[in-house]
């Protein structure tokens, strides 16, 4: 029977049969056509320690109450962190707001907090997009495809110019505001400290003298040598640009920093360039660059040596710059399990992506290969 039917009357007179006749509450609860656990709750409400227990109670239902009241300013307080000034944009935004939420906070709460009224929200729902926000939201796509295919490192400058070849018509500010709403931006590096001097080599001069911008093909070539780092060990990479166009024309890989890799490197470059004039070549004063093979090795191909001053890694820039793009563009987000697979990605960014793909401020923001 349900307890809404006794007047409060009869349940402290039932107390009363437990309290103060002492009869047990199994035998009541039975006369009474009650339960055992409706009389007990009689009991704590107006038994003997009834005060004691209303207090208690009363207390609990407090403390509940201040812990519901502390959740709702928690999730208020993490609500406004995460709205980034919000409250002060348009209405639509923070329409938008709400609708991304939704699901987590209860909606007329939102609506209040960000001082909207429920029915402006549904309005707003039902409200089509207009033209703009629709472009927008196509644009944003195209983007975020060409950041993607950049490998994450491209700037909105960059990402302009993508857009624009695929015969999309916007400014360049617009690509700049969208790529900022959805958290795009270039990979940045580092800067390190460079030594601005150094003793020039006794035998090869620095005949280059950081004149990086050659007015044609096969004029000049810069070579270096860089490592990676896998689970099997050290991987190292030698690699020789044309500074013409930025190309790399040739490279090679090992597990080892000997004269044959970079050997083998520069012959790519001679493989595939077969320059008809003499070629000045440019490398740092590392044991590789100084050793017999490699100047047999440009004598006889036509080749002309030059190395920078000791300690003065500005002298060969653009290798450095070349190899701190593939670090900070492919490398750095990557862990390779073995020398293979870093053969393998290194060709990938090498070939497929920075010869054919990827702009030059010195080109005119154009791929090395066009």
């Amino acid at each position: 029977m349900s307890n809404k039917r006794y007047p409060e009357e009869f349940k402290i007179e039932a107390v009363k049969q437990v309290t103060v006749a002492g009869h047990s509450v199994a035998d009541v609860a039975e006369r009474l056509g009650t339960t055992t656990h409706s009389l007990y709750a009689w009991i704590k409400r107006y038994g003997p320690d009834a005060d004691q227990h209303n207090q208690a109670a009363a207390e609990a239902s407090e403390i509940r109450r201040l812990n519901k009241e502390l959740q709702r300013v928690t999730e208020e307080r993490d609500l406004f962190k995460k709205s980034r000034g919000v409250l002060c944009k348009a209405p639509r935004l923070r329409y938008a707001f709400i609708r991304e939420y939704q699901s987590t906070v209860p909606l007329r709460r939102l609506c209040s907090l960000f001082d909207v009224h429920p029915s402006g929200y549904y309005a707003w729902l039902q409200k089509p997009k207009s033209k703009r926000q629709k472009r927008n939201e196509q644009l944003t796509g195209l983007i975020k495809q060409c950041w993607l295919e950049s490998g994450g490192v491209y700037g909105y400058r960059k990402i302009h110019l993508d857009v624009r070849d695929h015969g999309e018509r916007c400014g360049i500010n617009r690509v700049h505001r969208l790529m900022k709403q959805e958290g795009l931006k270039a990979q940045v590096g580092y800067r390190k400290p460079r030594h601005k001097s150094g003793e020039s080599h006794v035998v090869t001069a620095n005949t280059l003298s950081r004149q990086f911008n050659p007015d044609k093909p096969d004029h000049s070539w810069v070579t270096d040598i860089t490592y990676i780092r896998t689970h099997e060990g050290w991987l190292y990479l030698a690699a020789v640009m044309d500074l013409f166009s930025r190309r790399i024309i040739g490279w090679a890989m090992g597990p080892r920093m000997t004269k044959e890799l970079v050997l083998d490197a520069l012959l790519m470059a001679v493989w595939r360039r077969n320059p008809k004039e003499e070629v000045l070549i440019h490398s740092d004063q590392g044991s590789q660059y100084t050793s017999h093979d490699w100047s047999d090795f440009l004598k006889e191909h036509n080749l002309k040596g030059s190395m920078s001053r000791r300690w003065n890694c500005h002298d060969n820039a653009v290798a450095e710059s070349f190899f701190q793009l593939l670090k900070r563009g492919r490398v750095k987000k990557k862990i390779y399990p073995n020398r293979e697979a870093a053969r393998i990605d290194l060709f990938d960014y090498i070939e497929m992506f920075y010869n054919t793909s990827r702009r030059h401020g010195s080109n005119g923001m154009l791929s090395p290969v066009k």
